[in-house]
């Protein structure tokens, strides 16, 4: 079997989590098979198409490491995702890969005018406002509010009076008015539609312009497209795409339709769930890895439910029968949940480096003493980290010689009787330290506590707050030897100076 699929979005938004799994769905059908996988921009929308969403495509799928076999080439796109839009090249053999530019080629013309020729389509003058009247009267009437085909059959001379009145045609295409149109859906199994209660819609617009159901169809069967994977919402189109395949001799590809994604509410997934963009998911601190392996599982899974994938593991197992027919939920705790997993896996180096792409934040790895201080910290924090926008605070007591002193923590902690005096001893207690390690400094602290006659909670909070401004942290002996004797000192010294000022 021959594999060839495509993902073919709009240009009117930014990649969007619906969109990445049918792109991520198709890249794993592909690759499964050892197929193609091909990007084709539908820009056919004059209005809403703009260059600025082709290039967030392009970036949402290069973040997800979504790679495509035929298409647009960017060659000069750095790690921050940025490229120049007006370099955009194509790659294969059955170009161009934007829609416009097929149309400018004249390529859907010839099939729009074989149609017409055939009696397949015809020419239907009537304007908007009509076509609202129309829709108006079929609702009050509480019947389906479709097209009244009142162009289908006009004479010519019929015709030359609608031109004669300055009116501009679309083409609609002649739908069978009776039977049904049956196709076997890969996850649906066999779907029916009654001809009768579908339109004679539109193929070309006054502008010249195909509309979607048509130029995909051309366009599929031009690329050879094998099988068609997108979501749900373009069920309602696959029967009229079926009847424009049967209308020009074609085979139609195999079909299968994606269940929706839905928001925790049950509501269709959109902003008030969250992020929707792609994109947003990377500046929110996210693995592109953590995104792939939990967009794979919106409406897929293996027998065993397995949760943690690699993606050579997605290509594996990826089946199109295994894909649900229910709605997948949207779940932001499970998300995060699966970044924190991917991120405690990282190697230290890889972690630093996708944290400076998306905070701009450069470590010199030339500077080896700051270098490997600032990875140590990092390691101190990795099993805590959710996100890699949770590094900067987590260090920033490490990095900032300058420390935040939370005011709750310092009172909650720090407000005890003679705390100066207790935290002056400690502080003399510390600077006689031989080996500033990470057991001779629990021993100390212990040894104090038990001196003091207090629990060694109260030393080691006292010890948390004054050194970093807060009450939670990495370990503490490990924390406090990374910060150093000097940087602990100097710390706990400026909190018994500035005590009442801190708690404020």
């Amino acid at each position: 079997m021959t594999v060839r699929v495509r993902f073919a979005p709009s240009p009117t938004g930014y990649l969007h989590i619906g969109g990445a799994r049918t792109a991520l769905y198709n890249w794993l059908f592909a690759r499964h098979y050892n197929g193609t996988f091909i990007l084709r921009i539908e820009d056919t929308d004059e209005t809403r198409s703009t260059s600025e969403s082709v290039g967030g495509i392009i970036k949402g799928l290069h973040w997800l490491n979504l790679n495509w076999d035929e298409g647009p080439v960017i060659e000069d796109i750095n790690p921050n995702l940025e490229f120049d839009i007006t370099k955009i090249q194509e790659n294969g053999s059955y170009g161009p890969y934007f829609q416009t530019i097929r149309n400018e080629n004249g390529i859907y013309r010839k099939y729009i005018d074989q149609l017409i020729a055939d009696g397949k389509a015809y020419l239907c003058y009537c304007t908007p406002e009509e076509l609202d009247k129309i829709r108006q009267e079929l609702m009050l009437q509480k019947k389906p509010p479709k097209y009244d085909m009142r162009c289908r059959n006009l004479t010519a001379e019929q015709q030359k009076q609608k031109v004669a009145e300055g009116r501009k045609p679309v083409v609609r295409f002649k739908m069978p008015l009776e039977g049904e149109t049956v196709f076997t859906d890969l996850i649906r199994e066999q779907v029916k539609f009654e001809n009768q209660l579908l339109d004679d819609f539109v193929i070309q617009k006054t502008s010249g312009i195909p509309t979607y159901n048509f130029a995909c169809v051309i366009d599929d069967y031009l690329m050879k497209i094998s099988h068609v994977i997108r979501g749900d919402d373009h069920l309602s189109n696959t029967p009229k795409q079926i009847q424009l395949y049967k209308a020009l001799g074609w085979e139609y590809p195999h079909f299968a339709h994606l269940s929706m994604i839905l928001g925790s509410d049950g509501a269709r997934l959109s902003k008030r769930h969250g992020a929707t963009s792609v994109l947003e998911y990377r500046s929110l601190g996210y693995l592109p890895e953590t995104v792939i392996n939990y967009l794979a599982l919106l409406g897929w899974g293996t027998e065993d439910s397995q949760q943690m994938f690699s993606m050579q593991e997605l290509v594996e197992k990826f089946s199109v029968d295994r894909c649900s027919k229910s709605s997948a939920i949207f779940d932001n705790n499970k998300l995060i949940w699966m970044n924190g997993e991917y991120i405690r896996k990282l190697p230290i180096d890889d972690l630093i480096s996708k944290t400076e792409e998306i905070t701009g934040k450069i470590v010199d790895k030339k500077d080896k003493k700051n270098y490997n201080y600032i990875t140590s910290a990092v390691k101190l924090e990795q099993e805590k980290i959710k996100t890699l926008t949770d590094i900067p605070y987590l260090i920033e007591f490490f990095v900032n010689d300058e420390v935040k002193y939370s005011p709750e923590a310092v009172k909650k902690t720090l407000s005890v009787p003679d705390i100066k005096q207790f935290l002056t001893e400690l502080t003399a207690k510390i600077e006689s330290i031989a080996e500033f390690t990470v057991s001779e400094i629990e021993k100390l602290l212990r040894e104090f506590a038990k001196e003091k006659k207090v629990k060694t909670g109260m030393v080691f909070h006292s010890v948390r707050v004054c050194v970093s401004g807060r009450t939670e942290g990495p370990s503490l002996f490990e924390m406090v030897e990374l910060l150093g004797k000097e940087k602990v000192v100097f710390r706990i010294k400026y909190v018994i100076d500035n005590l009442e000022k801190l708690s404020a």
